[in-house]
């Protein structure tokens, strides 16, 4: 006699006869012989068909994407419709593929990567410069390492650079790509760097997944989950892109390699487990432990080397897994400490120090330090319809991720250590605004484990023999809630990502205005502009100053355009020869971010155009380029 084997641990595409499609015994729905056979041999083909589909209307969309004419929604409405039909093609495919997510795990794997490619490669393909303006400093140090051959960690660099210096690792490793390579700047692979990294994250990701899960179809909807909540823009070709991945690779080795011998007691009892839970790694003993340790030090090295925040998070989540029986590893976390400090007691110590010394006015201001950029107040029709995606999205993916640790308590309970390696950020907020990026980099350290409970309140447990009714219709509502789910966060990744792409995108020709501004000006010369978000901000930034000026809180900003030139005149020291450059990306930067007020930016170019203090060196349609004349040829 056949028994009935639910299909997600089978494999089959098919269910066993008297189960529907979901795996539950729903009573006789007998199909007849042609019709099983009609679909077994459609079966096998389906997840090629909506791929290759997908992938046709995707590479249609490409040569249809209106990205040099970008309005106030950024790609949103440049995107033509069959690039969002491609991404709801793709999302079907997946969940066909779920079927077979353990016997066939290419499946899900394949459209996995076909989704971080449909996501992200666009610009990469498309763009004539680089994407996001401020990617562009980051080749700026990669220049001048190659240049000066040098690091000066103690020099006072313009814009902020010299942290740089002081935490050089990620610039080292692309100076040497850049030999390696042959190529003459890291722009030409900068805009491939979200790739790259996205398909790097995803073995690591899976390992971890894999420790706390044996049901295939939960790790293949965490890693979907992961890529569509990942729209913080923290992948580009930066030293947190490179830090963070190192920083999960750390973490999958610990959960998987460090567990104390005698600790997993009743979770080694499969009675006692969720039916998706899997049973605890083997314990390691003291020496496999500190032969781990000496492992796993280069990589905490190279975080350390590479990143300023990354080791702080990777303290956090060390001593919150110190909590735990399971993991309670002091070694390690002593390793990291240490490590950490003497980082930024030696090469990292003048930041370090200035840190520490703001740190009496940011502990406890949990509401300053959890909010975004300068002004913290988005504005205009595209950032805003961004930054309330990005607040729907965190919602969502904590809402799903509280509903499987209530409803799935049994999973909870063996998959706690991922629980609190994603809370352990949370604390930062009473500490620092980092910038004002704080929110995201929190956002983004706890994404993994946030992701995989996401996945685990929309993939119902795999059935055994007792089927219960609440058990059957927990998972019809899976089978609705989990495609919806999916669909929602795609559309909500789209203008989280997509909805500001206007300050991200910059014409090649405003780029060389900006560059042969910088050329011109002499050593020491002072460069002025609203903001450094812009191609070639930073260009020559060991050569020259900058004060970005509108940098500060709306309210300054509004008074500073009552007399724009005389406010510049009376910041510039005497003596300096100063240039002032405003471009378009300035323009939809400043405005986007709420640093001025809608039409300031025409004003502030208008007022120092006409103003006696300030000649035009060069004006274009994309910007122009002034130059400092201060009273009586000198100050």
């Amino acid at each position: 006699m056949q028994q009935s084997v639910p299909a997600a641990v089978t494999g089959s595409s098919l269910p066993p006869p008297g189960q529907d499609d979901t795996g539950d015994d729903t009573g006789p729905r007998i199909r007849s012989a042609p019709d099983l056979r009609r679909i077994r041999r459609i079966g096998p083909f389906l997840p090629w068909l909506t791929l290759l589909l997908a992938a046709a209307l995707w590479i249609y969309s490409l040569g249809h994407i209106g990205f040099r004419d970008m309005g106030d929604y950024g790609l949103l409405d440049r995107l033509p419709p069959t690039y969002y039909l491609s991404l709801l093609i793709l999302t079907g495919g997946f969940l066909i593929t779920l079927r077979r997510a353990g016997t066939a795990p290419w499946w899900p794997l394949t459209h996995c990567v076909a989704l971080l490619f449909a996501l992200k490669a666009p610009p990469a393909l498309l763009y004539d410069s680089v994407r996001y303006p401020w990617a562009s400093k980051h080749d700026s140090v990669v220049s001048q390492m190659l240049t000066n051959g040098e690091l000066r960690p103690n020099a006072a660099l313009s814009g902020n650079m010299s942290a740089y210096d002081q935490w050089p690792g990620f610039f080292s490793l692309n100076a040497a790509l850049v030999r390696a390579f042959g190529v003459e700047s890291t722009a030409a692979y900068l805009n491939w760097a979200p790739i790259v990294l996205g398909l790097l994250m995803m073995p690591v990701l899976i390992l971890m997944y894999q420790t706390f899960t044996e049901d295939w179809r939960l790790v293949w909807t965490a890693l979907w989950i992961f890529q569509l909540a990942n729209w913080v823009g923290q992948d580009y070709l930066a030293p947190q892109g490179f830090a963070y991945l190192l920083h999960l690779a750390v973490l999958a080795v610990v959960l998987r390699h460090f567990v104390r011998p005698g600790s997993a007691g009743r979770l080694r009892d499969r009675s006692y487990l969720d039916p998706a839970s899997a049973v605890v790694p083997p314990p390691t003993g003291a020496g496999q432990r500190a032969v781990c340790v000496v492992i796993l030090a280069p990589l905490i090295a190279a975080i350390n080397a590479a990143h300023q925040l990354t080791p702080v998070m990777l303290c956090a989540s060390l001593f919150a897994l110190s909590l735990t029986r399971r993991y309670r590893n002091y070694g390690l976390l002593v390793v990291a400490g240490v490590l950490m400090l003497i980082w930024d007691l030696t090469m990292g110590r003048a930041l370090f120090i200035e840190t520490l010394s703001t740190l009496r006015d940011s502990i406890g201001q949990l509401t300053q330090n959890s909010r975004a950029g300068y002004a913290g107040q988005l504005t205009g029709p595209g950032p805003e319809l961004a930054g309330r995606a990005n607040v729907l999205m965190v919602l969502a993916v904590a809402a799903l991720a509280g509903v499987a640790v209530v409803v799935r308590r049994r999973l909870t309970r063996s998959a706690l250590p991922l629980l609190l390696v994603s809370a352990a950020p949370l604390p930062l907020f009473a500490v620092n605004d980092y910038g004002g990026e704080m929110l995201f980099r929190v956002y983004l350290f706890g994404l993994p484990g946030a992701a995989f409970f996401a996945a685990a309140a929309l993939i119902p447990a795999a059935g055994g023999a007792r089927r219960t009714k609440a058990h059957i219709v927990r998972r019809r509502i899976a089978a609705v809630a989990l495609p919806l789910a999916l669909t929602a966060l795609v559309a909500g990744f789209l203008p989280s990502y997509y909805g500001k792409e206007a300050m991200y995108y910059t014409p090649p020709a405003e780029t060389a205005m900006v560059t042969r501004a910088i050329d011109r000006a002499p050593r020491g010369a002072l460069i002025l502009a609203t903001t450094g978000s812009f191609p070639q901000a930073l260009h020559r930034y060991d050569r020259v100053e900058h004060w970005f000026f509108a940098e500060q809180e709306l309210p300054e900003n509004e008074k500073m355009l009552k007399d724009p030139a005389g406010y510049l005149d009376a910041g510039i020291p005497p003596g300096t020869t100063a240039y002032v450059i405003l471009t378009r990306t300035q323009d939809i930067y400043s405005a986007g971010e709420g640093l001025l007020p809608p039409g300031g930016f025409a004003t502030l170019r208008s007022r120092l155009s006409a103003s006696p203090l300030f000649r035009v060196v060069e004006e274009r349609p994309y910007g122009i380029v002034l130059e400092y004349r201060p009273r009586g040829g000198t100050r």
